[in-house]
């Protein structure tokens, strides 16, 4: 070990810095995914697979386009960072403002063509009548959480890159406390069924998103500054966030389009399979928004230090927000091969079901320790607004992916979770090699994009 890299690890202020941004946001994100997993325990309770089964497929539906759309938050963390780190409170107005726009905009485009696309996919899914019939009402009601959601996502960008994690929190912590207790009441109290599922989902996110506007207004009476007059009726003004937002759109369309993939192809070898694997992703996500908390560190701690122009922060954020990765990442693995029958048994009494996940648990707990390089690398790549070479890398990923997952498809089940194994191993090895060149080039602090103000 050299002498830099042992004075980097034993740098106390940046293991605080790290975890005063993580601890929160690592919460803030695991409730996130507990609105799917919530929804999958309680309808993984109704007597029929079919139910579970649409409620997976409805959610997969809304999360592909939701999803697709998570530059809302990654954009605007890194602009907001990097104004942080210049001191320019304008800039940080700006970029919120603008965010809250786009997200308007682009959930009245979706409300119009989400219906006839979801229509195309269930076709393509070919599942049963009566999965394919709960599945287009679950996905019809959540829609109208949609401009919520994307109000959500702006938002907690906004604050993270102010280096304020605790906004967040409050956000998604109410979201989902919100979206727990409707469903009880909703789903079992009321008999509503899966679609009971979908309100209370849709009327916990406008409640979250109704916080984060209130919290805003509070933050930004702590950075001084004031909107520069016109600044959002020039293009010039709009051009970075909307280039950076484009390359991460595109990025993220493919991360959610191999999700798809699997619940697409989960839903053609039958309703118990594409149940059990959506029960095994709802780990995976409870892994991912772990990790995605010390990702959101190392985006707010490296989008600043990219700001101020200081490479030995820049540095010491990516180590220590490895570090913590590595050790967050083993952490879930052992849970899941100690406690994934309990996992599994917790979301759902259907023993078909059941079966089929606990036969496919072992991918699952190898998972964490896979994908861990490629979360904590989009921190990097998001801080320094570098969304080309994460597009890029996506791109490549995929690419690499789809023929050994054809090759594959004879394994069934198995061939599915073999090739979304060899996807995430890729995807962080392909960002590994980009962030190398760029460090071999001392580029970090160099192409950034500037915020708009």
């Amino acid at each position: 070990m050299t002498t830099a890299l042992r004075d980097t690890l034993q740098h106390r202020p940046t293991h605080r810095q790290v975890w005063s941004l993580a601890a929160p946001m690592m919460l803030s994100n695991l409730s996130i995914p507990l609105v799917a997993l919530v929804d999958s325990a309680v309808v993984g309770h109704l007597p029929h697979a079919h139910q579970l089964g649409a409620a997976a497929v409805g959610a997969a539906l809304y999360s592909v386009m939701v999803g697709s759309l998570g530059f809302l938050r990654m954009g605007t963390t890194g602009f907001a960072a990097q104004a942080a780190g210049r001191g320019d409170g304008g800039a940080l107005r700006a970029v919120l403002l603008q965010s809250l726009l786009l997200g308007l905009g682009l959930a009245v485009l979706l409300g119009v063509l989400a219906l006839p696309l979801s229509e195309l996919a269930l076709r393509g899914m070919a599942p049963s009548p009566a999965l394919a019939g709960l599945a287009r009402d679950y996905f019809g009601i959540r829609l109208l959480g949609l401009p919520a959601a994307l109000a959500s996502y702006a938002l907690v960008g906004w604050f993270l890159g102010t280096q304020n994690a605790r906004a967040p929190l409050a956000l998604l912590l109410l979201t989902n406390l919100v979206n727990v207790a409707l469903d009880l009441w909703f789903v079992l109290g009321l008999g509503w069924g899966v679609a009971g599922a979908a309100w209370a989902s849709a009327i916990a996110e406008w409640s979250g998103a109704l916080l984060g506007l209130a919290l805003a207004r509070w933050v930004l009476a702590r950075h001084a500054g004031r909107l520069a007059a016109g600044a959002l009726r020039h293009w010039r003004n709009w051009r970075p966030l909307l280039a950076v937002n484009r390359d991460i759109f595109i990025r993220s369309l493919l991360l959610q389009g191999v999700f798809f993939l699997i619940a697409f192809q989960g839903a053609r070898l039958g309703d118990s399979t594409v149940a059990a694997n959506a029960l095994l992703l709802n780990g995976l996500m409870l892994t991912a928004y772990a990790l995605d908390g010390l990702a959101h560190a190392t985006e707010a701690l490296c989008g600043h230090a990219i700001g101020a122009r200081d490479r030995r922060a820049l540095g010491r954020g990516l180590v220590v927000g490895g570090l913590w990765s590595g050790v967050v990442a083993a952490l879930f693995s052992g849970a899941f091969v100690f406690a994934g029958e309990a996992f599994v048994a917790l979301q759902t009494d259907i023993e078909a079901v059941r079966r089929e996940a606990l036969a496919h648990l072992p991918y699952l707990a190898a998972l964490p320790l896979i994908a861990v390089v490629s979360y904590l690398l989009d921190g990097l790549f998001i801080g320094a607004t570098r969304a080309r070479e994460m597009r890029d890398s996506m791109l490549l990923a995929v690419a690499l992916t789809l023929p050994l997952g054809w090759l594959l498809r004879g394994l069934g089940n198995d061939g599915l979770w073999l090739a979304f194994l060899l996807f995430m191993a890729l995807r962080g090895l392909c960002l590994a090699v980009l962030a190398w060149r760029l460090h071999r080039r001392d580029a970090w602090m160099n192409g950034a994009h500037a915020a708009a103000g």
